[in-house]
């Protein structure tokens, strides 16, 4: 048994290599503006040869987390104000996170996806459309991963991470493919699950109480959720005052998309080719609307409003 443990760690210790926090990410202590903030413990390397799993809820072999370390995972991006809200919690306390976008998302919002690669997040894939894979068959499930990871790399305009993590965790007859192509997959050692919370509250409860019990993980939350975006800046205060710490995944190698895909995807894009990349908020701007009406005086006692103290 004890070799077989030993085995198994210097195995992970070879496909994730431990890293200095870097300067951009600061380390506990190091964020301007905030003496308490998480920062980054350490910056780990994937190697992604062969399709390697993370998230003990489904790939229990590579344990590289220390007690009290976790990795934060958003899915389902990038969406407008939610994302930006992340973005803005996370930059706050100087740390980083991996985001696995949807395809379809990323040409819907391609500023603010160039907005999360510019703040140094990982960014990796999550399909073309969030279709359940496991329901897919041959070409079309094929096409869902690739057109993904192309439509983030033209929307991030540079190769996206080779990270995958598939709707609803259904990976049922596609794990050699992504292995094949060298892509790591990626589960999650707990669930926040935000997309049936109503409240900041609940969300930063359900992470705290599994984290709790774990003692460490890959979280797995959702940047399209407006009550995850609320709950990210208390949820980051908690995980600081609790003594947590956060680990930064990266790649050894960015992903090369596939010509077919890129094509594919840019088929999607409409009036594709027409004027510059720029965010829409610089290309149109309201320099005109009605006035607001002026409040009219109120006639008599009768009108009065009371004023609660």
């Amino acid at each position: 048994m004890f070799l077989r443990t030993a085995i198994a760690a210097l195995f992970a210790a070879c496909l994730v290599q431990a890293g200095p926090a870097q300067a951009q990410g600061a380390q506990a202590g190091q964020c301007p503006g905030n003496p308490n903030a998480l920062g980054i413990a350490r910056t780990v390397e994937i190697d992604t040869t062969g399709g390697p799993g993370f998230g003990f809820e489904q790939y229990k072999m590579h344990d590289f987390l220390l007690m009290k370390e976790v990795v934060f995972t958003f899915d389902d991006g990038p969406w407008p104000n939610n994302t930006r809200a992340v973005l803005a919690a996370l930059a706050a306390h100087c740390t980083k996170a991996t985001f696995f976008p949807i395809g379809k998302h990323a040409l819907w919002h391609p500023e603010i996806l160039k907005e999360v690669g510019a703040a140094g997040h990982t960014i990796g894939g999550h399909t073309w459309s969030h279709a359940n894979l496991a329901k897919l068959k041959g070409d079309k499930a094929t096409e869902e991963i690739e057109k993904g990871f192309s439509a983030v790399k033209i929307a991030l305009g540079a190769p996206p991470t080779p990270f995958f993590r598939f709707p609803f965790l259904q990976d049922k007859g596609n794990l050699e493919y992504l292995g094949a192509r060298n892509i790591a997959v990626f589960s999650h050692d707990l669930d926040s699950f935000d997309f049936k919370a109503r409240t900041a509250d609940t969300v930063m409860s359900t992470v705290m109480t599994k984290l709790e019990r774990k003692g460490k993980g890959i979280i797995l939350l959702h940047d399209f959720q407006q009550a995850t975006a609320a709950a990210m800046p208390g949820l980051l205060n908690e995980l600081k005052a609790k003594g947590y710490k956060v680990v930064h995944m990266k790649a050894k190698a960015p992903l090369a998309t596939l010509a077919q895909w890129d094509d594919a995807a840019k088929k999607e894009i409409k009036s594709a080719g027409v004027g510059p990349d720029r965010p829409t908020s610089s290309v149109v701007r309201t320099v005109e609307e009605p006035a607001a009406p002026q409040p009219t005086a109120a006639k008599g006692p009768a009108a009065a409003v009371p004023v609660k103290k």
